[in-house]
Formats: C-alpha cells, structure tokens, sequence
C-alpha cells in the first residue's frame, strides 16, 4: 500500500513538472529552449518506471515539445526550430542511454548468475574429486582385507581368528572412509578442524600398517625413525592421518616410477619449536627442475592419471590445523616432504 502511494507521488509530481515546462516553453519566445529540460524528467523517472512505460514517456515528451512549438506565438522561427531539435534530441538521447545502461546492468547481473552457477558447479567438481581422492587408500585397504579374510576362511580348517581381524580392519578402515568424507565436506564448507590431543607417532603407525601392503608389494625398505617420548599434538588426528598417507602414497608412486635400484622410504618424526614434525624421504624419481613451486597448486600434477589433488589437499588440511607442509629435493635422487602440527603445551605446575 505504501509502495502504491509513493509511486503514485512520484506520478503525480512529474505531471506537475512536465505541465509547468509545458506552459513556460509556449509562454516564451522561441529563443528560450525550455523543453530540453524534459531529458531530465525522463533521467528522475527511469528509475521506477520499466521499459515501455519509459519510452512512452520520452515520446510524450517530445509530443509536447512539438505541441508547444506549434503554440508559441513570437520569437524567431528558425532560433525556435533548432532549439526544439536540440529538445527532441536531448530527451531522445536520455532515454536512449538509460535503456542501453539498463540493458549493461542486466547483463551484468546476468553474467553474475552465471559465473555464480559455474562456482557451485566448479566447487562440487573439486569436492568430488577430493573426496574420491581421499578415500582411495581406505578403499584399497578395504578390498586388501577382504581377500585376505576371504583367503584365511578358505582354508582347510578356517582360521577364524585371522578372518576375525581382516574382518576389524575392515570395519576400522570403513569407519576411516566415512570420517574422510565428513571432514572434506566439512572442510569446504569453511568449517574448523575437530581438534584432538593424540600421540603423533601412534598415528603415523596407523598409516603406516594400512600401507603396508603397497610398500611390500613394491619391495621398498621401510625405515622408520619416530623420535621417543614425542609430546602429543593437539590437530585434528583424522586430517592430520590424511596427510600423511597422502605422502607416504607419493613416495611410493614416486619409487615404483623409478628405476629399479635402491628403494627405501625414510620416515622421521622430531619435536622443535613448539611444533611436531614428520619428514618423508624417498628415493623415488624425485622433483623434476621447474615444478617445485606448483608442487602444492590444485590439479597440478606429474603423473600421467594423475588428479593434482593430493598435495594441495594436504596443504590446506596442514594450514587448518596451524601447521606448515614443505617439499625439497634429495641431492643423491628423491625428495622429502615435511610438515608440523602445533605440539599440545604442557602445563607449567
């Protein structure tokens, strides 16, 4: 009711405007071009008036600049036919540029729409790809125990307390899975980590055992060196998990790419400055020149079926968490990785 009121004040006033132009052009001389100030009538009433309604409006302008032409009773004709040339032509190219800067700002809004819609697409894609990313090595430790449960309840008699542990591994790696998805998803969504205090090198043994397999199959020696008496860390262990796996699964990729000499992964875990670190150093194809500073940048990859995901991933869960990630190469052939989470601070007694 209200909106109907004010625009009908609105109205109201330009008729009032329009009608006193009106009479001041026929009452003067030809000379005084009054009716140009109809262009700026038609500027106050494009913005609550809609297309038509304002090409109306400049045509009725102009009607009445020619109406009161034809009524002015003195003054120098010519003078008076140019200056309602100039009237038309003012009101005219008033409208004009209103529609075509109303006409930008739709497409504007427009082209925002769409870059809005292709956000929401691009993000799902990166989701998706990062949750599929994610989950493969619980995935692939899933389908590992299976067939070894498979394999134990084979045998002539069964081995049940074997099959019984594939069975655990199964479901602790499922768990594992589905912890993943909710933290990526979480992750996108803004949200903080779901910080815990846990034993750092605990969680590195997890990962490690859930590898196993790849690491055996590939025929790498395995060194680790996990620092005694470590202080726990306070990172959300489920990120901080993620991490790790996703760079011990590159050194291994990276050793299988090589040649078949030496193999081995070098696992270090230290305690400095506060912050708990874990150094993983291969001796796998290493970083080619050039590449080092794209090694964290989202679908910047390497590998031939590569996705480019996994180390920006593991910045971001690092970064989250109040740690750093870095990569260098290893002169003798290989890389390391390292990054730190804060070490949880021992109260002073």
């Amino acid at each position: 009711m209200r909106a109907r009121l004010r625009l009908g004040l609105r109205l109201a006033l330009l008729a009032g405007v329009m009608a006193a132009l009106f009479a001041v052009d026929t009452a003067t001389n030809y000379e005084v071009a009054a009716a140009v100030f109809y262009a700026m009538v038609v500027l106050n009433a494009a913005p609550f008036l809609g297309r038509r309604a304002l090409i109306r409006l400049s045509a009725f302008c102009v009607a009445l600049t020619v109406l009161s032409f034809a009524l002015t009773p003195k003054g120098n004709m010519p003078i008076g036919l140019a200056n309602m040339g100039v009237s038309i032509a003012a009101i005219v190219m008033t409208a004009w540029l209103i529609l075509k800067m109303d006409a930008a700002r739709q497409a504007a809004q427009d082209a925002h729409a769409k870059l809005v819609r292709i956000a929401r697409i691009k993000s799902l894609e990166g989701l998706t790809t990062s949750i599929a990313h994610e989950i493969n090595q619980p995935l692939a430790a899933i389908v590992t125990s299976g067939n070894a449960c498979g394999h134990w309840l084979a045998h002539d008699p069964p081995n049940l307390d074997r099959a019984r542990q594939a069975l655990d591994r199964i479901v602790r790696d499922a768990g594992r899975a589905s912890a993943i998805v909710a933290r990526v998803r979480s992750l996108t969504r803004g949200e903080p980590p779901s910080r815990t205090v846990f034993a750092f090198n605990d969680a590195v043994g997890e990962v490690v055992g859930v590898s196993r397999g790849e690491i055996e199959r590939y025929g790498i020696a395995l060194v680790l060196d996990l620092a005694p008496d470590l202080p726990a860390v306070r990172a959300d262990r489920v990120q901080v998990q993620q991490v790790i796996g996703n760079l011990l699964l590159n050194a291994i990729e990276a050793i299988a790419a090589g040649p078949a000499r030496a193999r081995a992964i070098h696992m270090v875990s230290e305690v400095a400055g506060g912050m708990v670190g874990l150094s993983i150093r291969d001796s796998g194809i290493g970083i080619p020149a050039g590449i080092r500073d794209h090694l964290f940048e989202a679908f910047w990859t390497t590998k031939e079926d590569g996705m480019g995901i996994g180390l920006s991933i593991s910045r971001t869960l690092v970064e989250a968490n109040g740690g750093e990630i870095s990569a260098e190469p290893v002169e003798t052939g290989g890389a390391t990785f390292r990054f730190t989470v804060p070490a949880m601070q021992q109260e002073k007694s």
